[in-house]
């Protein structure tokens, strides 16, 4: 009979999405010479990324 381990308790850490968004974002703009869009992009996909990982995380 094996026990489970205790589920964490702490967070996921969105923030690192949003953050390498933006670093790609950036990285794709300047290579398409566009930086400002894609950087808003980046951001964009970012920010989605990390409510997904905080929906999905939410304790009941």
């Amino acid at each position: 009979m094996s026990r489970r381990p205790p589920r964490s308790t702490a967070p996921a850490a969105g923030g690192f999405l949003i953050a390498l968004g933006l670093l790609v974002g950036g990285i794709l703009g300047m290579t398409q010479g566009n930086a400002t869009r894609w950087l808003e992009i980046g951001a964009v996909i970012g920010v989605g990324a990390a409510v997904v990982v905080w929906l999905i995380d939410r304790r009941p």
